[in-house]
């Protein structure tokens, strides 16, 4: 959205002096801290509200989608195996995490982050008004406006967090875990309306619900641009006008030509469905790696900062690990408590996708623990690195978890009790809040100061990669015994949270300065 005063969008005329989304120089005065949003900086109420209708749309449709998918064609859905409905679900997060780059790469060289989320919000609007409309065409391109729009808005929404406060203030991790609590208000409230909505009017009005949340979070996003931090500037490190419009053709090229080739290998019978996952499954894994080869041989980047992204690839590989199981939360857990899971509580009975709610619902309720934990701590709270690796633990245990009512029964049969579930989404819950709240506030003060936006969209590379691989392992859905599936990649986390416990004196030398 244009400022109102034109000198503001001219990244030419931007002062030498240090912008208001910037750290200020080593040994100026600190900016005076804003504290009207209970103790935080008001901006925070903004991105906290935007995040709330966004994860709304996303996560609620998301609830239902592996269900529409495996509905039968008779009943409004696509008719798909389960475990084809879960791959299917899992590589369009992947393409989501992987539009995340050129996310941050737009906000960084061309648009900066206000307008970044502005635009990427009105895409992922108009993916879900695709969505509504009950053709598989549609369907399609609502999920192709939705991926662009998310990876221009979600790196650039947690990179404005943390441009809110100064890089020493001790306020930064509670902030981030209250900022991720307004993200599960809308968790929780998301498959609420669209799963009553998707079981009960049809699928595809609980897409058109999605579409609504995601326009009243522009509209307040909008409203409350005037306490976000970098909203006057075009972007930080902006690119020169003859290499932007260089940059915008080949971006638009590339768009073309991909449509072009993907197109004529779908008409040729080369590009199915199952080889369209396998390659983004190939790229979610190599591209971080060449992200970070990149990064480390850029001359924009210091030897301090190289020395500070060697920790941040253990963090990147924990987050993978924990992603790869709290994204299951909306695939393999929701297709198994749709068929082996009680839906009736108290003697009311819900939609299967209601689950999801759960998850939301407890990190509603533990973010401000959380935070309050935390900030009663100050520095005497547990290092980034613990914080990450409890996190996975307790993302390893929830599936373990699932070990118990699952064993002894050899058919589909049989129904769990609801609470297995809901207990296994309350420890998923605590350890994403623990992972990614830590995770985030790291990778912002982490950094290298010519990758901002660009480094938190790594991070939601490993976003993207946990997606891919389980795009793959979920397949075996079905396929093996449901001890044998969620026991072999409960325990493989938990092993995994245990080795980053292990490497904590390497982290805490060498993150500073993470604390």
């Amino acid at each position: 959205m244009p400022s109102s005063n034109p000198a503001d969008d001219e990244p030419t005329k931007r002062p030498p002096a240090v912008a208001d989304d910037e750290p200020p120089p080593e040994g100026a005065p600190p900016p005076q801290d804003d504290t009207a949003f209970f103790g935080q900086p008001r901006g925070l109420a903004t991105l906290s509200g935007l995040e709330v209708w966004e994860r709304f749309s996303f996560l609620g449709m998301q609830a239902i989608l592996v269900l529409f998918f495996a509905d039968t064609v008779a009943g409004g859905g696509m008719g798909m195996a389960p475990g084809t409905a879960a791959s299917v679900s899992a590589a369009y997060g992947t393409m989501v995490y992987l539009v995340s780059v050129a996310g941050g790469w737009l906000a960084d060289r061309m648009l900066g982050s206000y307008r970044a989320v502005l635009w990427g919000g009105i895409l992922i609007a108009l993916g879900h008004y695709s969505m509504a409309v009950p053709t598989d065409a549609m369907t399609w391109t609502g999920l192709g406006l939705i991926s662009a729009g998310t990876g221009l808005l979600k790196p650039n929404v947690a990179t404005m967090v943390g441009k809110l406060y100064r890089t020493d203030d001790d306020r930064r991790d509670a902030g981030f875990a209250l900022y991720y609590m307004g993200i599960n208000i809308g968790a929780f409230l998301g498959p609420l309306i669209t799963g009553w909505l998707g079981e009960h009017q049809g699928w595809h009005w609980g897409f058109s619900a999605a579409a609504v949340g995601m326009t009243l979070g522009l509209v307040q996003y909008v409203l409350g641009r005037n306490h976000l931090a970098g909203r006057k500037h075009a972007a930080e490190f902006a690119l020169p006008p003859t290499a932007m419009r260089r940059a915008v053709l080949l971006i638009a090229g590339g768009l073309v030509a991909v449509a072009v080739i993907a197109g004529l290998l779908s008409l040729a019978g080369w590009l199915t469905l199952s080889r369209f996952v396998d390659a983004l499954t190939l790229i979610s894994v190599l591209a971080p790696i060449a992200y970070f080869w990149v990064m480390f041989k850029s001359p924009r980047v210091t030897a301090a900062e190289r020395g500070r992204l060697r920790p941040y690839i253990v963090l990147f590989l924990a987050s993978v690990v924990f992603n790869f199981i709290l994204f299951q939360a909306y695939s393999t857990m929701i297709l198994l408590a749709s068929t082996n899971a009680r839906t009736e509580i108290l003697g009311f009975t819900f939609p299967a996708s209601w689950y999801a709610s759960a998850l939301g619902a407890f990190e509603v309720l533990l973010a401000p623990v959380v935070a309050a934990v935390w900030a009663r701590m100050g520095t005497r709270q547990p290092h980034a690195s613990n914080k990450i690796a409890f996190g996975v633990i307790l993302g390893g245990l929830s599936f373990l978890l699932m070990v118990l009512p699952t064993s002894g029964h050899a058919d589909d049969t049989y129904r769990m009790a609801a609470w297995w579930i809901v207990g296994s989404y309350l420890l998923l819950g605590l350890g994403d809040i623990l992972l990614e709240t830590s995770g985030m506030s790291a990778t912002t003060k982490l950094a290298p100061a010519a990758f901002s936006s660009q480094t938190m969209a790594l991070w939601f590379l490993s976003l993207a990669a946990a997606n891919g691989i389980q795009s793959q392992v979920v397949r075996l859905y079905g396929e093996v015994s449901n001890p044998a599936y969620f026991g072999v990649n409960g325990g493989i986390a938990v092993v995994a949270g245990l080795a980053v416990i292990a490497a904590a004196p390497w982290l805490r030398r060498t993150m500073h300065p993470v604390h």
